[in-house]
């Protein structure tokens, strides 16, 4: 079947780009635990007013029925339409130091002709390394440390701060596509997995956004503020703070996952507070609660509506 369309436009105004930048690779959809990757998609693009280059059409990758465009309505007429938006953008850091931006919606449709497409880009602007995130729900407690596994190409960013190194078999995102295929074409490549507590998983947990930015800073040296998050995590944490106290039940859960992370943690040698390798989680219990997520996620009836 054709395309209705082209798989994305040109920017107009495109700024001259030089050779050799990082690749940084935000997409939201199938699994977004904590809303990480969409507040740093906020994050970058009211931040750091990001210059677009390439222009990914909607009509050609988007499920409308799926995920619908906002539309602002005043008393008796309409005001405003935000369709979604997957840009290649030229950006720089909180420090003036110059990347590459790939962020917006994950593609519904034409997985292997985008992929294609941002192989294409990392030639053309011969990019040094590419980086993406993402975040699932996991049995890990909120006061300690969001854990990272990472895969791909960078064996030195995967022995410093990947959780665990599982064999094991899950639902697939076109940023796991993407690294398959560019780790194939030989590009420096790391994917950064953000394991958030399971229990914040449904809410918008400003500490995830923060450990995307920290984990991208990690494989990039791009250095990005997010004082505003900082701030909102310390008045998030105080409320989880007030429900967990008022809640027996819940105090012993938390209480429980504790004891369990500090007792994989004895003995740990790094220097940072990430979790090393080891068998916490186990490949079962991450496809227990990728189930349980899942099973609460509302069905392709639900989201398209009558």
């Amino acid at each position: 079947m054709p395309f209705p369309g082209p798989l994305f436009e040109r920017a107009a105004s495109a700024p001259p780009v030089p050779r050799g930048l990082p690749l940084v690779i935000t997409l939201t959809g199938f699994t977004d635990a904590g809303s990480a990757v969409s507040r740093a998609i906020d994050y970058f693009r009211d931040e750091l007013s990001p210059s677009p280059l390439a222009v990914f059409s909607n009509d050609t990758l988007l499920d409308y029925r799926a995920r619908r465009p906002i539309v602002s309505f005043e008393k008796d007429h309409l005001t405003d339409y935000r369709p979604a938006r997957l840009e290649l953008s030229f950006a720089h850091d909180a420090l003036g130091q110059p990347f590459l931006l790939l962020a917006g919606y994950e593609p519904d449709f034409a997985w292997d002709a985008f992929t294609e497409a941002v192989i294409e880009f990392t030639e053309v602007y011969g990019v040094s390394t590419v980086t993406w995130v993402h975040a699932i729900p996991m049995p890990v407690p909120h006061t300690r440390p969001i854990g990272t596994t990472v895969s791909g190409t960078r064996s030195e960013l995967t022995e410093a701060h990947s959780v665990w190194q599982p064999h094991t078999q899950v639902p697939a995102t076109a940023g796991h596509l993407l690294e398959y295929r560019l780790a194939a074409a030989g590009v420096r490549v790391a994917g950064f997995v953000l394991l958030i507590p399971h229990y914040l998983g449904d809410t918008e947990y400003p500490a995830a956004a923060l450990a995307a930015l920290d984990s991208l800073t990690v494989a990039t040296g791009l250095v990005f503020a997010g004082d505003e998050l900082r701030e909102e995590n310390r008045e998030y944490l105080e409320k989880v703070t007030e429900q967990i106290e008022g809640s027996d039940e819940l105090a012993r859960m938390v209480q429980g996952l504790e004891e369990r992370y500090d007792a994989y943690m004895a003995g740990s040698t790094l220097a940072t507070p990430m979790i090393h390798t080891g068998d916490l989680p186990s490949a079962d219990e991450l496809a227990a609660e990728l189930e349980r997520f899942l099973a609460t996620r509302p069905g392709e009836d639900d989201k398209r509506g009558s």
